[in-house]
């Protein structure tokens, strides 16, 4: 049976047991469902969103809450009792319950904190006073930790006691008597080894750690490049505060990569799911770029202003306007995109810059030697299909046109490329080095480069 037919099914079902009122199989039928498929039955009914986990056991609602749409999550905290509440959100991971409250207004992270148990509440409040983005807002303090001078049937009974609160005991982690990390080992090693064996002898030094003040997207890199399924996080001290599992750090970068193509569209972070935002908040949020854009676009305007005169003389100019500075403003948002992506998977640091802009150099010259013959031609061409469509001087003209498509995606190309880390060179976010921003930057200069160009063919011909 496919997926589709068992949605069918599950949503069948359960409007039944709804007519039928029957609160004994409906708990039942619900909490035989899958993880996910409950998550999808409560997306499928939102309205029945808080009566469905209400009908969950705590375990498995907080193990479905913590999948659901932000805007689902509120519905539920907001319209479930604050008994349920309670027990919700102290089944809830850590580092779960944290992303979930740091969304949240002040006043109400303030009422649910209550609600905590005096435990949680206190790793809840930990958590939350690390910076926001920081390392710190995503670890979770269930973990595994064992000391050196333990043997391996005492780490296996220690695991057999705590592994159940743990987020993972795929990695077991080995501390000192202070606290401080001193190694990580994977459960297949203690598994493998002798019981009267000790920890340190499955140990070498040689772990990959957090800084619990790292920058989450940083963390996503350290993941990538040592295949890691969990990583300790520690402090400035080396003390062993929490861990960052796998999944945790695919979530975050999926918020960036969202958050990346909206600034790249021209636009603030929306911050929430697209069909539940508010359209005031959605205004703000395109408002202000499209008033820098606009700003930004008057330079265009001012700068064929300075060329009216020419543009007189000479009207066939005008014709090719939208040629030219749509085709810098194509290269330009093209780079753009290639490094802002490039930063931030890593293949590009802030060293590399002069490797960038010498790449970027050639690559601006021969994209635009393309583009520059491609325009000549067609000059050339059309001038011999309808003859005096653009006069006698036609050949002039397709070299002032396809001279001025090499500087303009020369310019395009380096202005794309640079931005993006000129901006995180700042330390502000390379992607709001947006396509529309840098097509706008280019437009202006585009309009300078081909005038320019054409005076320089043209001079004392019809300029």
């Amino acid at each position: 049976m496919s997926v589709v037919d068992n949605n069918l099914d599950f949503q069948e079902k359960f409007e039944e047991l709804l007519l039928l009122d029957n609160k004994t199989e409906l708990y039942n039928f619900v909490n035989n469902l899958n993880i996910s498929d409950v998550a999808q039955l409560i997306e499928d009914n939102e309205d029945y969103a808080t009566e469905i986990i209400g009908e969950l056991s705590v375990h498995r609602a907080a193990s479905t809450f913590k999948i659901l749409e932000l805007g689902i999550q509120k519905d539920i905290i907001h319209d479930l009792q604050p008994l349920k509440i309670a027990a919700l959100l102290n089944e809830l991971p850590a580092d779960d319950r944290t992303s979930f409250l740091e969304e949240l207004p002040t006043s109400a992270v303030r009422e649910l904190i209550k609600l905590l148990n005096p435990e949680e509440r206190k790793i809840t409040l930990s958590l939350l006073g690390y910076p926001e983005g920081s390392v710190g807002r995503l670890m979770t303090p269930d973990y595994i930790a064992v000391q050196s001078d333990w043997t391996i049937a005492e780490v296996l009974e220690h695991i057999r006691e705590e592994g159940q609160n743990s987020e993972t005991i795929d990695v077991i982690y080995v501390v000192n008597d202070q606290g401080q990390l001193v190694d990580d080992v994977r459960i297949r090693e203690f598994l493998l080894s002798k019981p009267d064996q000790l920890v340190s002898d499955l140990t070498d030094g040689r772990y990959i750690e957090l800084n619990v003040y790292d920058d989450q997207e940083m963390a996503n890199q350290v993941f990538k490049m040592n295949n890691r399924v969990a990583l300790p996080v520690v402090d400035n001290n080396n003390f062993l505060l929490g861990i960052v599992t796998i999944d945790d750090v695919l979530w975050v970068a999926n918020e960036e990569f969202s958050e990346d193509m909206q600034k790249m569209g021209g636009t603030e972070a929306l911050e929430e799911p697209y069909l539940e935002i508010a359209f005031s908040k959605l205004f703000k949020k395109r408002v202000g770029w499209l008033i820098v854009l606009f700003i930004g676009e008057m330079l265009t305007a001012t700068a064929m202003a300075n060329y009216e005169m020419e543009m007189e003389k000479a009207l066939v100019l005008t014709l090719f306007i939208p040629l030219i500075i749509s085709s810098g403003g194509n290269s330009g948002s093209q780079a753009s995109s290639l490094i802002i992506q490039a930063l931030a998977v890593g293949e590009v640091t802030l060293s590399d810059w002069w490797f960038v802009m010498r790449r970027e150099i050639f690559s601006g010259l021969f994209l635009g030697a393309v583009l520059g013959i491609i325009g000549f031609t067609r000059v050339i061409l059309w001038s011999q299909i309808i003859p005096d469509v653009y006069g006698p001087h036609y050949l002039l003209i397709g070299m002032a046109v396809g001279l001025s498509l090499i500087g303009v995606v020369l310019f395009g190309t380096l202005t794309g490329s640079m931005l993006p880390i000129i901006l995180k060179r700042l330390g502000a976010d390379p992607a709001v080095s947006s396509a529309p921003f840098v097509a706008t930057l280019v437009d202006v200069t585009g309009l300078v480069i081909y005038f320019n160009c054409a005076y320089l063919f043209l001079k004392g011909i019809m300029l």
